[in-house]
C-alpha cells in the first residue's frame, strides 16, 4: 500500500519556478534494521511507480536482489508522475485548481531534489544501493553525483550519462503526436489521450527493436493471398490503448521533457568530471540489443566512474530487457552485492 508524504512548504525547481508545497508517494517493503543499513532505494522508469513489485517482475521476491527478508525498499513516485506525486493533475493551491498545462517544466535533478526531501522525512541518510533503470538511472546517477555520500553502492541499468540527439527524436515525436490529439489544450484530465496512445507506439519501437519484434510478432500462419492486417499492428493498438488506460497525458508530456533535459555535464565542466565525483561502488548493466541507450553509449560510465563493474545482458528484448530478463539481472546484482 502506497504512502503519502505532504511537504508544506515551497520546492525551488531548477527553472527558477517554485511549486508552493509537495506531496510525494511512496512505497517500502522490508523492515529498517535498528542502524538503518539494509536500505535499497529504488529509482523507477517513466511511466512506472512507487509500487517496485508491480512493474517489476521476480525482484521483490525471497533470494531475490530485492528481497523484503534482507532488505529494507524503499521506491518513490517521482515528481510530475501522476501515480500521487505532485503533477499536472494535481491541485494548485494558490489557485484551487488543478496544474494541468500551468504545471511547470521539471528535470531529473528536480526529481532527485524531492526524492531528498523523502529520504530526510525518512530520517535514511545513507542506502546500502542506489538502484534504477533507465530515466530511473538518470535520477540514480544525479543522485551519487549531488550527494556522493549517500548511496554505498550503485547499480546503473539500461541508462546513459545524457539524453542522446536520437532519445530525444523519438520523445519529440511522442510529443508531436500528444499535440495533434483534438482534446489536447483542454481542461479536463483525459485530454490528449489518443495522442499519447499513438506515442506510446512510437515509443514501443525504441523500447524493442527490430529484433525483438520479428522474433514475437511474426504471423502465425502461413497465408498466401496479400495480408493487409499484421500480427505487429493489433500490438502497436495494444500497447497504445494499455498505457492510455492508466497514465496521464499531460504528465507523459512533462515527464518526456524531463527526460530531454538530462545531462549531467550541466554545470559541472563534462561527463567525465561529473561522473568523476561518484563515490559509490558502481555496476553498469547495458542490454545487447538496446537501440534507446546502446551498448557503446554506457562507455562513459564504465570509462569514468572509478572502479565500476560493467556486464553486457545478452536479449532480444532491447531497452525493455531490464524488466524481461530478470533473471539474468538478478544473478549479476546479487553477485554485486555480495562482495
Amino acid at each position: 500500500m502506497s504512502q503519502l508524504y505532504h511537504h508544506p512548504h515551497p520546492f525551488e525547481l531548477e527553472s527558477g519556478e517554485r511549486l508552493p508545497e509537495l506531496d510525494i508517494a511512496y512505497d517500502t517493503f522490508g523492515t529498517l534494521s535498528p542502524t538503518k543499513d539494509n536500505v535499497i532505494w529504488v529509482c523507477h522508469a517513466l511511466t512506472a511507480n512507487s509500487d517496485v513489485a508491480d512493474w517489476w517482475p521476480h525482484t521483490v521476491e525471497e533470494g531475490r536482489f530485492l528481497d523484503p527478508n534482507r532488505y529494507f525498499i524503499v521506491c518513490a513516485n517521482f515528481l510530475g508522475s501522476h501515480y500521487g506525486t505532485t503533477s499536472p493533475l494535481a491541485i494548485n493551491p494558490q489557485t484551487g485548481k488543478k496544474w494541468y498545462y500551468d504545471f511547470p517544466r521539471i528535470s531529473v535533478r528536480d526529481m532527485v531534489r524531492c526524492h531528498q526531501v523523502l529520504a530526510h522525512h525518512l530520517g535514511i541518510e545513507h542506502v546500502k544501493l542506489l538502484i534504477g533503470s533507465s530515466i530511473g538511472g538518470f535520477q540514480c546517477m544525479e543522485w551519487a553525483i549531488m550527494e556522493p555520500d549517500f548511496a554505498e553502492s550503485l547499480a546503473l541499468i539500461a541508462t546513459t550519462p545524457c539524453s542522446e540527439p536520437w532519445a530525444a527524436a523519438f520523445n519529440e515525436s511522442q510529443r508531436m503526436a500528444i499535440r495533434l490529439d483534438p482534446t489536447w489544450g483542454e481542461l479536463r484530465d483525459d485530454a490528449g489521450l489518443d495522442g499519447m496512445a499513438v506515442a506510446r507506439s512510437i515509443a514501443l519501437i525504441s523500447y524493442r527493436g527490430g529484433a525483438a519484434y520479428n522474433a514475437t510478432q511474426q504471423e502465425l500462419t502461413n497465408v498466401e493471398e496479400a495480408s493487409f492486417e499484421r500480427r505487429a499492428h493489433s500490438y502497436q493498438q495494444y500497447q497504445g490503448e494499455k498505457l492510455r488506460r492508466r497514465f496521464n497525458a499531460l504528465s507523459y508530456y512533462r515527464l518526456s521533457e524531463a527526460v530531454d533535459s538530462h545531462n549531467i555535464a550541466r554545470g559541472r565542466g563534462s561527463i567525465a568530471e561529473a561522473l568523476q565525483r561518484i563515490k559509490a561502488r558502481t555496476l553498469v548493466v547495458a542490454i545487447s540489443s538496446d537501440i534507446l541507450f546502446t551498448v557503446e553509449a554506457h562507455q562513459p560510465l564504465k570509462e569514468y566512474i572509478a572502479g565500476a563493474e560493467f556486464h553486457i545482458i545478452e536479449s532480444e528484448f532491447g531497452h525493455d530487457g531490464f524488466l524481461v530478463e530478470h533473471d539474468k539481472l538478478n544473478a549479476i546484482i546479487k553477485n554485486f552485492l555480495a562482495h
